[in-house]
């Protein structure tokens, strides 16, 4: 803690479709540079605390404004027109939703986007989008354990053969019946062994700690079964392998864990691939949660970023 005061505000951001974004502004509007931070799927903007507390100082001192903000249909963001029917939801729309409070919440300055899975996957979503923001209005861009496509189970075995053809309706099954199915996940609560052992296998690396993986899986467990099964299919169907260019026109660095078992290495390498100016870092004994099992990291890299993108806007 730094000990200072620092202005914080919370903007309930409206969307063309009805949806409410929730956001939190920490620091004033006159800082030289704005960083954005969007989350992954069934987290929230809570999944960045530990990130956000390292840049505490910077924010302090007014060189920094930081916006954390819930996903549509996480945390206390409303689902807007997918609030009855989901079937078109896709990641583009939480591209099209980060465009949407970058215009509201941060309509002048420089700006530094990170983004943690569905997240980094919402910021490749906006490039592809809307590339005359990168370069000029988006300076750099931090890709945290995430994929630009090839998420869905390639149909060669049996098992991912019986995925691919099941999984539409087990959607359409846990959104149906997602009041009973929150009951039942009530009974294996985030406090029980079995739950964290769960989510350590699922989503850490061997160095988190109890306290990491406890507060990781409360994130989650506050998400809805909605939530989890409506974004499964459109996180299958998101694919920006192509639709790049803007993000080479922006410094982007892209950092992964070695045993991250949702996106693997290999997705961040395909990343690094397409992008050859980017950095590419590589997180020992480090799973899908980066940003909690890592904070110093990530931290690190969004510092780099920050001075990169204020020397860019003295330079002009």
């Amino acid at each position: 803690m730094t000990g200072r005061t620092v202005l914080r505000r919370v903007a309930a951001v409206p969307t063309p479709d009805g949806a409410q974004l929730h956001a939190v502004v920490d620091g004033s509007d006159d800082a030289p540079v704005t960083l954005v931070l969007a989350h992954g799927w069934t987290l929230a903007q809570a999944a960045w605390d530990d990130v956000a507390a390292l840049l505490a100082p910077r924010i302090a001192d007014g060189e920094l404004r930081l916006i954390r903000y819930d996903q549509r249909g996480h945390g206390r963001s409303t689902w807007g027109r997918y609030a009855n029917d989901v079937a078109e939801l896709s990641i583009d729309q939480l591209g099209a939703d980060l465009g949407v409070l970058l215009d509201e919440l941060v309509p002048t300055g420089p700006v530094v986007l990170a983004g943690h899975s569905m997240g980094g996957m919402t910021i490749m979503c906006l490039a592809a989008a809307r590339p005359e923001l990168f370069g000029d209005r988006v300076r750099g861009v931090a890709l945290v354990s995430t994929s630009a496509g090839d998420l869905a189970p390639a149909g060669e075995t049996l098992a991912e053969r019986l995925q691919l053809k099941l999984a539409p309706g087990l959607v359409t099954v846990a959104i149906g019946g997602a009041r009973a199915l929150e009951r039942v996940r009530q009974l294996l609560p985030p406090s029980h062994p079995r739950h964290q052992k769960m989510v350590r296998e699922l989503l850490y690396g061997a160095d988190a700690t109890d306290r990491m993986v406890v507060a990781g899986a409360e994130i989650m467990h506050a998400s809805t079964v909605r939530a989890f099964a409506a974004f499964y299919p459109a996180l299958g169907d998101h694919d920006k392998r192509t639709e790049l260019d803007a993000l080479r026109a922006v410094q982007v660095e892209i950092l992964v864990g070695d045993s991250d078992k949702l996106t693997p290495q290999r997705h961040s390498r395909q990343l690094a691939q397409a992008l050859p100016d980017a950095g590419l870092h590589l997180a020992e004994r480090t799973g899908h949660m980066l940003p909690q099992e890592r904070p110093q990291l990530v931290s690190d890299v969004l510092e780099r970023l920050i001075a990169a993108a204020v020397e860019d806007r003295a330079a002009a």
